[in-house]
């Protein structure tokens, strides 16, 4: 087929499947658009990048500098996210009230950027952070919080996902790259190389998974059906993605994820007790780790070697870096200036991560930083184990997507700076309690055009909540 008519065709189909989003006529607002934007440029590529201009070099100063007109495009996103949230009131204190792990690790952050070798950097990457919790708090929002995290995903898919597959068969220019460790060939589609294109795969593919499981307990619809075939024929694409894109710890995480899910629905499992199971889990991979070395098995069976592809070795190499073990070099600073120089001089690819986000942390904020993470990351599982109780697949959705995080982020350095990941994590620990209103009434209000001045449903109230289409 020519490249110009897949091209046309890729285009057209869309176009169909967000005509039919928008037939179903689901409660949610015109600003979903806002995080849905910024998290398509999120995953794909900068605005830069995607108009040939090149804004960053591959040098410690570039990276410091970073592309203006991406700077730009993301603080403009942030301010229009917050009008957003100004203009729906907002409580700034309930937010923060009901989410002090996150308040305490950002304000943290900001401190930290009074001991970095280079403050004005760290700064602006603080605030470029802070469209994270920002962007969450917009879809917390919606009268439908639900249903908005359902709407975001299925939208992000509708492009991501069939434009990967475009590029990556008909335009191998801008879908594929070259392995800077070996010159290999690998596909990249809308993303900058393959673990990116991995991270969307991981997941779209997570969430198809379980709105398919979610649509599987509901009435036999002609609207289950359509479902049903949707997500049976996004799943088919991801997995033809998931596999051109050979990332080994996306594979991983998203079998992690599932399994999660899956083990959660089992009728046995008694939800109270989801603390005991995840220590069992811990114990027993330990103890099977401790006897058999279980993960050399595991890394094998993934088709990679001990090193975990050298990561292991750059471990060894940032560990032996001098740093302030306590407090860290200052936040997102660790791959900056003499050091970077440093550790590029061992190696020819040029590293800008630890692939590690759990070394991420410790390197840029050090043992206090790193305790603050785990402690909001088991806060959250205590948050989510409880929401079991009340909204079971809501709750699942949640766990296996804390999961997928604690994974990934052991081979990835997924929780800093700016990525899917990361903005994930913060979609499963934030909550924002609202006002109850029947979501009938927003139905009703939009179609006389006064929905924008409508209370918001509270997010934690599932049996209240139908299941998006």
């Amino acid at each position: 087929m020519p490249p110009p008519l897949a091209l046309l065709l890729t285009t057209i189909f869309v176009v169909f499947l967000f005509l039919r989003d928008m037939r179903e006529r689901p409660t949610v607002t015109g600003a979903l658009w806002i995080p849905l934007l910024w998290m398509l440029i999120l995953g794909t590529r900068g605005v830069s990048e995607w108009l040939g201009w090149a804004g960053t070099d591959n040098t410690p100063s570039g990276l410091a500098e970073g592309s203006p007109l991406d700077a730009a495009v993301y603080f403009s996103f942030q301010l229009v996210a917050v009008f957003v949230l100004l203009r729906r009131r907002l409580s700034w204190a309930t937010a923060l009230s009901h989410n002090p792990w996150v308040a305490i690790f950002l304000a943290y952050c900001a401190l930290a950027i009074f001991w970095s070798d280079f403050p004005f950097v760290s700064l602006k990457r603080w605030i470029k952070v802070l469209a994270l919790p920002i962007m969450v708090l917009v879809v917390a929002t919606e009268p439908d919080p639900q249903e908005a995290v359902r709407r975001l995903l299925k939208r992000s898919a509708y492009v991501l996902v069939p434009f990967s597959i475009l590029l990556i068969k008909y335009y191998p220019a801008l879908g594929r790259g070259f392995s800077q460790w070996t010159g290999e060939a690998y596909n990249t589609g809308v993303t900058t190389n393959k673990n990116v294109l991995g991270c969307v795969c991981l997941l779209l593919g997570f969430f198809f998974v379980w709105h398919l499981l979610t649509n599987l307990r509901r009435e036999k619809t002609r609207e289950r059906r359509n479902e049903l075939v949707l997500c049976g024929a996004f799943l088919w694409m991801i997995g033809w993605l998931l596999s051109m894109a050979d990332s080994a710890t996306s594979v991983m995480a998203l079998a992690v994820g599932i399994s999660a899910v899956l083990l959660l629905g089992l009728r046995f499992v008694d939800k109270r007790y989801a603390g005991a199971y995840l220590v069992a889990v811990v114990l027993a991979f330990g103890s099977a780790e401790f006897i058999f070395g279980v993960s050399d098995t595991l890394i094998r069976a993934l088709g990679r070697d001990s090193t975990l592809t050298g990561r292991t070795e750059l471990w060894d190499v940032v560990l032996n870096v001098d740093i302030n073990p306590i407090l860290g070099v200052g936040f997102e600073s660790f791959w900056l200036g003499d050091r970077a120089e440093r550790i590029w001089a061992k190696y020819w690819f040029h590293p800008n991560q630890a692939h590690n986000g759990y070394l991420e942390t410790y390197l840029n904020l050090g043992w206090l930083g790193l305790t603050l993470m785990v402690s909001w990351i088991l806060s959250t599982f205590r948050r989510v184990a409880s929401i079991l109780l009340s909204d079971f697949d809501f709750g699942r959705f949640r766990m296996g997507l804390l999961a997928i995080v604690v994974v990934y982020n052991w081979t990835e350095g997924a929780l800093t700076g700016l990525s899917l990941i990361w903005f994930a994590f913060y979609i499963t620990a934030i909550d924002y309690p609202q006002a109850r209103r029947p979501i009938e009434n927003f139905r009703g209000a939009r179609q006389t055009g006064e929905a924008s001045a409508l209370p918001f449903c509270e997010a934690s109230s599932p049996r209240r909540l139908r299941h998006a289409g």
